[in-house]
């Protein structure tokens, strides 16, 4: 098995542990490094049956940005997001 059949078991392993089916699930968004591997984009594409990934997000600008709200939100000055909910998914890393 490479490690690209890997990466897909991490993805049903994550279905498996939320209770979801990949067809259940509407919009799959990529960021973070690994996302702009075509193979990666590929093999995702083609788990989610063929549904389109969006990609319209920066995947560095995402992870920055998902870090700026969350510290805001944890700090005592979080009158400047103050209609926020974050609700971290994945708080560990899902790779090895």
């Amino acid at each position: 098995m490479d490690l690209f059949d890997e990466c897909l078991l991490i993805v049903e392993r994550c279905l498996a542990d939320a209770k979801m089916d990949k067809s259940s699930v509407d919009d799959v968004v990529l960021v973070g490094g690994s996302s702009r591997i075509p193979k990666v984009q590929q093999l995702l594409q083609d788990f989610f049956e063929g549904k389109e990934l969006c990609k319209s997000i920066n995947p560095d600008e995402a992870v920055a940005y998902g870090a700026a709200v969350q510290a805001a939100l944890l700090s005592e000055d979080s009158k400047n997001v103050p209609n926020l909910v974050l609700i971290d998914v994945a708080p560990l890393s899902l790779g090895w």
